[in-house]
């Protein structure tokens, strides 16, 4: 099983190379933003007494309910559960990477300006092999 935070790093390099977006730290934990909105939450750097490592993104249709199959996922906290928000441990058997990768978009295009969703249509995808149209 690969380390959680090679996993998270991946997770954030990928979101960071997405159209406008930038990290932040609100309440000390990583999210990394789009247009001033968060597009997916990375938690803190280390677990601690209260916090297990987890990731959040904001899923529709059939990839929300296969996130929730992941042993520990549950609907986000605060009410964000409702609008699509999923929390996923990352200590927990996780799917391929790109299927993360995939999530992550996903959350990216359900947060984004219309304008960034352009220019990542226009540009070639991120997590496609090398050599690969």
């Amino acid at each position: 099983m690969r380390d959680w935070h090679d996993i998270r790093d991946e997770l954030r390099n990928f979101a960071l190379g997405l159209p406008e977006t930038h990290e932040d730290h609100p309440w000390g934990e990583s999210v990394i933003k789009v247009n001033k909105k968060v597009f997916l939450f990375l938690g803190m750097d280390e677990p601690t007494e209260k916090w297990d490592p987890t990731f959040g993104v904001k899923l529709l249709s059939e990839t929300h309910g296969h996130a929730l199959t992941i042993e520990g996922a549950e609907p986000s906290g605060y009410g964000l559960g409702k609008a699509g928000w999923v929390t996923i441990p990352f200590m927990s058997e996780l799917p391929e990477t790109e299927i993360l990768l995939d999530w992550v978009e996903e959350s990216y295009r359900a947060i984004a300006p219309k304008r960034a969703i352009k220019l990542l249509d226009s540009q070639p995808s991120q997590h496609e092999s090398d050599g690969q149209p």
